[in-house]
Parts: C-alpha cells; sequence; structure tokens
C-alpha cells in the first residue's frame, strides 16, 4: 500500500509563529499512518496468546545520541502468568538485531517471525517471571516501515538548531525502539529508563531523575524512575544538549511544590524566548488541580522536553514538545489525568484522551484568559461545521489519521464535552463527576461507554440519547426558530434538521434562546427538545422586542437557519413530524430486544465497549434480536436500514 504523509487538522488554529516547529498540535505529530487499532502486527490469535501474562515492570538500559537513532542495550519485561504459561509473546521490531535473550537469569532458545517474538518462559498460573532481552540496530524511518517510523527520530530544530533524538510510540510505534507488549489495557505497574549519552547530553524520561552517574569515558548515564502505572506508548526517552530549567507548582491541597523540570535547546535564545510561556504551566496545574482533583504524579514531577515535532506528546510526567503556547501546553499537560491518570481502553475511545485535553484549553483560557474563550469554541465549533458528517467514536478504525482526527477526536470531542456540561446544568456538579471519575479510574483504562455510565450515575440523568446523537451518531443540528405574539403569550416553534438525517435524524439535546422584552430584562429559556419541530406557549412573557438568539451561550455545535415571525402559529398548531428516529425495547433487557420506528427488514451489529463487533445479524419486521447471550454490560446497537441508513443505539444487558 502506497501511503502519503500529509497534514491533518491541526488542534490548534492560530500560531504565529514562523519556523517549522511553532506550528501544530497534539494532533498534528500524530499523523495519518495506517495502523490496526489493537496492534501493529498481530492477529487476533495472537493479541490473545499476549493476554495470558501481565507486564508489571519495563526496565529499560539504552546506550543513545543525539544525532543518530542508532541504539544498543537491553530491555527487561517483569511480567506475571494468567495460566499456565509456556511461552511470552511480545514485539520488537525486525531491524533491532536480538544477541540474547534471559528468562530469570538463564539464556533461553527464542523462535522469531519478522517483529513477534516467543520465549519458553514455563511460568506456573500467577508465578512472575523476567524477560531479558538484549539488542541493538537501527530503528525504522518512514521509508524503512510505512506502517510505522515514528517510534524514535532523530531530527533538527528548524527554528533553532539544535540536534534532538527523541521517542514517539502512540499508536503502535513502541516495538520500534524496544521490546514490548503492546497492549493499552495492560499498563505496567512502574518503569525504569537508564539512558547512557556523550557528556554534553542530557537524556530525559519518565519520573524522578534518580542519578546522574559521570562514566568518566566520555559518557553519562542518566536513571530516570517512574513509580506509577503507565501504558506502554507513553515511556519515553529524549537526548539533546539541553540546559534544565526548573520551577514548581503550588496546587491547592498539596503538602508540597509540583516539580516542573524543563529540558530547553542549549541554544543561548530558546529560554529567553519561551520562559514566560514555560513559567505558565504552573497555573495551568494549579487550575486543573481543582477542576480534575490531584495531580496524578504530584510526587515525582511535570515537566517538558523539546524537540523538533510541530506540537507536543504527552508522555507520562515529561511532555516531548516542539514549543511554548498556552493552549498547547495546557493541552499536554491535561493529558496527564486525561490519557496518562486514566487512559482509553480503545482507540476507539481516543476522546477520553483527546477530547478532554481539548476541552481543557478552553477551561484554561475561560479562568485564566478571560474573554478568549468564546473565540476559541466559536472556532472549535466552525471546525466540525466544515463537514456534515463523521463520529467521535472511531470504528475500529485502521487509519490513524481518523484516530487521531482535528476535526472529530479533538474539536467535536471538545465540543460535546462542552455540550454535556450545559446538560448537566451545574458547574459544580460537572466538575464533581470529573473528579469521581478520575478518582474511580485511577491508574487504569476506560471507555466512552463507562464515562457515560459513570456521570449518568453520578449526576442522576439519562446520557443514552445524548452518546447516541452526539458521540456515536454523526453531524449536527441546524435550528430555525418562528414566532408569534398574541397578546401577551408568545408562541415559538423550534425547528432542526440534521447535517446527516440517515444517520441522526434528531439531536435531542436541550436548546436556549435569548428573548428581549419591551421594558423587561432580557432572558434566556432552555427548551427541552423532543422533535424537529416543537411547539412552546409562553404565557404572561410581555412584548417580544428585537431579535430571538439561539444558543447565545454557544454551548452547542449547530448551524443557524433564522428567526422568522409566522403569524399562522397558534397554541394548537401541530409540529411537523419528526424524521424516522428508531427505538430498542426493552431497554435494559436481558433476553431480546425488539426495534420500533420502521417498516421491513432490519440488519444489526452489536459492539462490546472496545469497539469489536461481537454479534450480527437481520431481523424482518416482528423478529426479535436474541441477546440472551450476552454477558450483562453496556453495549452499542448499529441498526442498518436498507443499506443506507444506519443509527446507533446504546442498550444495557442486565
Amino acid at each position: 500500500m502506497k501511503l502519503f504523509f500529509i497534514s491533518i487538522l491541526f488542534l490548534l488554529h492560530h500560531f504565529s509563529y514562523l519556523a517549522q516547529d511553532h506550528s501544530g498540535s497534539c494532533a498534528a505529530r500524530k499523523s495519518n499512518r495506517v495502523w490496526n487499532t489493537k496492534s501493529a502486527t498481530l492477529t487476533e490469535t495472537e493479541i490473545s496468546e499476549t493476554e495470558k501474562y501481565d507486564v508489571h515492570f519495563y526496565n529499560l538500559d539504552l546506550h543513545m545520541n543525539n544525532v543518530s537513532t542508532y541504539l544498543d542495550g537491553s530491555v527487561e519485561i517483569h511480567a506475571t502468568a494468567n495460566i499456565d504459561l509456556d511461552s511470552a509473546l511480545f514485539e520488537l521490531f525486525e531491524s533491532l538485531l536480538i544477541s540474547e535473550i534471559k528468562v530469570n537469569g538463564l539464556l533461553v532458545n527464542y523462535s522469531r517471525i519478522s517483529n513477534k517474538i516467543r520465549v519458553p518462559v514455563n511460568a506456573l498460573a500467577m508465578s512472575s517471571f523476567i524477560i531479558k532481552v538484549n539488542y541493538s540496530g537501527t530503528p525504522p524511518t518512514a521509508q524503512t516501515n510505512p506502517l510505522g517510523g515514528s517510534g524514535l527520530t532523530a531530527g533538527s530544530s528548524p527554528s533553532w538548531g539544535n540536534k534532538v533524538v527523541w521517542s514517539l510510540s502512540e499508536p503502535f510505534s513502541a516495538y520500534e525502539w524496544f521490546a514490548v507488549k503492546q497492549s493499552l489495557t495492560d499498563k505496567a505497574d512502574s518503569c525504569a529508563v537508564a539512558i547512557t549519552v556523550p557528556d554534553s547530553c542530557k537524556a530525559g524520561s519518565n519520573g524522578i531523575l534518580e542519578q546522574v552517574v559521570p562514566l568518566g569515558n566520555g559518557f553519562t548515564r542518566y536513571q530516570w524512575r517512574h513509580k506509577h502505572p503507565i501504558d506502554y506508548y507513553l515511556i519515553s526517552v529524549a537526548v539533546a544538549k539541553y540546559v534544565e530549567y526548573n520551577i514548581f507548582a503550588n496546587p491547592i491541597g498539596s503538602t508540597n511544590p509540583v516539580l516542573i523540570q524543563n529540558y530547553i535547546y542549549d541554544n543561548p535564545a530558546t529560554l529567553p524566548y519561551f520562559i514566560d510561556e514555560i513559567n505558565e504551566t504552573a497555573a495551568f496545574l494549579e487550575l486543573f488541580t481543582t477542576q480534575f482533583g490531584p495531580y496524578p504524579f504530584a510526587n515525582e514531577k511535570y515537566g517538558h522536553c523539546m524537540a523538533p515535532i510541530s506540537g507536543g506528546m504527552e508522555h507520562q510526567t515529561m511532555t516531548t514538545q516542539g514549543f511554548f503556547e498556552k493552549t498547547l501546553t495546557a493541552h499536554e499537560l491535561a493529558h496527564q489525568w486525561w490519557g496518562n491518570h486514566v487512559t482509553c481502553a480503545s482507540w476507539c475511545d481516543i476522546w477520553l484522551n483527546e477530547g478532554f485535553a481539548s476541552y481543557s484549553e478552553y477551561l484554561m483560557l475561560a479562568d485564566l484568559y478571560t474573554g478568549q474563550q468564546a473565540n476559541h469554541m466559536a472556532q472549535v465549533h466552525q471546525s466540525v461545521m466544515n463537514q456534515p458528517g463523521g463520529s467521535v467514536w472511531v470504528l475500529d478504525s485502521l487509519n490513524e489519521a481518523r484516530i487521531f482526527s482535528g476535526r472529530l477526536t479533538y474539536d467535536k470531542g471538545a465540543g460535546i464535552i462542552h455540550t454535556l456540561r450545559y446538560i448537566i446544568q451545574n458547574d459544580s456538579l460537572f466538575f464533581s463527576a470529573l473528579k469521581d471519575f478520575q478518582n474511580t479510574y485511577a491508574n487504569s483504562t476506560a471507555t466512552g461507554l463507562d464515562f457515560k455510565n459513570h456521570v449518568a450515575n453520578f449526576c442522576n440523568i439519562d446520557l443514552d440519547a445524548f452518546f447516541e446523537e452526539w458521540y456515536f451518531g454523526e453531524g449536527f443540528p441546524t435550528y430555525e426558530v418562528r414566532y408569534n405574539q398574541v397578546g401577551n403569550d408568545l408562541l415559538l416553534q423550534i425547528k432542526h434538521t440534521s447535517s446527516m438525517p440517515t444517520i441522526t435524524p434528531i439531536f435531542t439535546n436541550p436548546i436556549s434562546l435569548r428573548l428581549f422584552r419591551q421594558g423587561l430584562p432580557d432572558t434566556i429559556i432552555r427548551f427541552t427538545i423532543t422533535s424537529n419541530a416543537d411547539l412552546f406557549n409562553i404565557t404572561n412573557f410581555g412584548i417580544l422586542q428585537g431579535t430571538i438568539g439561539i444558543d447565545p451561550g454557544n454551548w452547542v455545535i449547530n448551524g443557524n437557519a433564522g428567526v422568522f415571525e409566522d403569524n399562522t402559529l397558534s397554541a394548537i398548531s401541530y409540529n411537523a413530524p419528526s424524521q424516522q428516529n428508531l427505538l430498542l425495547i426493552p431497554n435494559p433487557t436481558q433476553d431480546f430486544l425488539s426495534i420500533k420506528g420502521v417498516d421491513g427488514s432490519v440488519s444489526y451489529e452489536i459492539y462490546n465497549a472496545n469497539g469489536r463487533v461481537i454479534k450480527m445479524g437481520r431481523v424482518d419486521k416482528q423478529e426479535r434480536i436474541d441477546v440472551r447471550d450476552l454477558q450483562a454490560g453496556s453495549y452499542v446497537v448499529k441498526l442498518l436500514i436498507d443499506n443506507q441508513q444506519h443509527q446507533f443505539k446504546i442498550v444495557t444487558i442486565r
């Protein structure tokens, strides 16, 4: 397959820097390589094989420099067998040569087919083992591995001239530079990274810098250790001629200041240029602590390593960042909660990482740059509406550009969180729900349905329709308002059309109107939407004067078809019929589901919370879907009508 490496929609739209590594975003660096959402090279059967053991510690010991990606060293995988286990399967890119493998200190023979390595471990269930891989070589580039080639990169900053070697493993490039089990749901309990580099360089990584050891031979060893659970793609290295610049944050409730450790290019002009932007990181960390809960890694650090990327990558406790700009820095910092502390359980639900980090930009502007947040959200909404369709949920995509779509995962992802906040209509409750979610899923992984269920229970609201329409569904509404003044009463009709009516025919989120009254203060009224044309009679309203404003707070991604006076409206006017909206009943259920709202036969696909199809079929009218073979839990059902229309429904199996 021939792949074209092109820029995707950027998360940030307004940088004024001219240099190449002064433009872009978190999304920009995660460009459109093609990947399976489970693993780069493994089949489903092989993925199941890797689930037979759990990783609890990675120990990397590498020799590197800042001009070449060539490395040599070792990786230890400390793991526990879930069942009696003859061999363990892991990945390492084929260009990296293995000199030996030991299991529990003893040399072993192993099998290797391309990137797949099987090592005999002969471990009983619940017993631990250590695999140590000694290897060397040059990781692939985009030319030598067109399905990746960015696990480890050597480059020069076009702005500052500094030479850097850095890692970027998301989503499945970790195996390009170290031996690894690439599973989102198997976080290691901790990791250690030792990097031996020329004396002129520094090496940054995760956690605490426990030791810097001059070896007396022109090389220095940097020993980092991270004592928190970490997903494979968040382990990182960065090597360059850096200067270290440290500041501290003092979040509310923290017993000690939080170190913010920055490795900045040693170019004399770089730190002075960015110092004010870097210093703001402390205020961002203090703010997010009040909104999301305690900084998850406060007993270690937060920090940055500069590398020539057009944006940032949220490596745990030490983001790799190309430059410093407030929305980018806030975005990457927010990932320490959204993506690192709690990680998406599948790439289908990358929204839990990127949508919330993107919305954190808005939260930062609203609190620290009051007045700028409105234009920011307007740009987010406009980005989404540049095209009519697209879902925030990624349907087991093979395309990384879709996983990291700036328009859908980032912008629409941020926009629907803003709408969720509007639906909850209580900021204290909204942020308490976010904190409780972080606490409940701390150091673990979660799906979009996990988040939906958690917030629905915490806030005591039904979020099924919201997620069906905005998260799993596609498109956005365009509203039209018609009104008629009858004495002191005001008759209003709120209509809306969908940009993708064959997928999401109706959006049932509430919508607010700003109404101006003669001789009285203007008022904002929130209306419940149940159809594509709802009629409301506001008694004793007074006399309407001026314009009616649709969604004055810009809470909902929407188009505006205008406001019109309509003297034909009356209290007994009939609503226009809604577009077809299907129902699955009963819901919850424990045995069968009936489809209501369509004549004829309907095909269906049932997805589990990780986005995998587990059941499919076709039912005729009056037939039911048998779900007695499904375990209790939440599922997504895709209903297909005439192979042209489809809708997503959330069902609960008891």
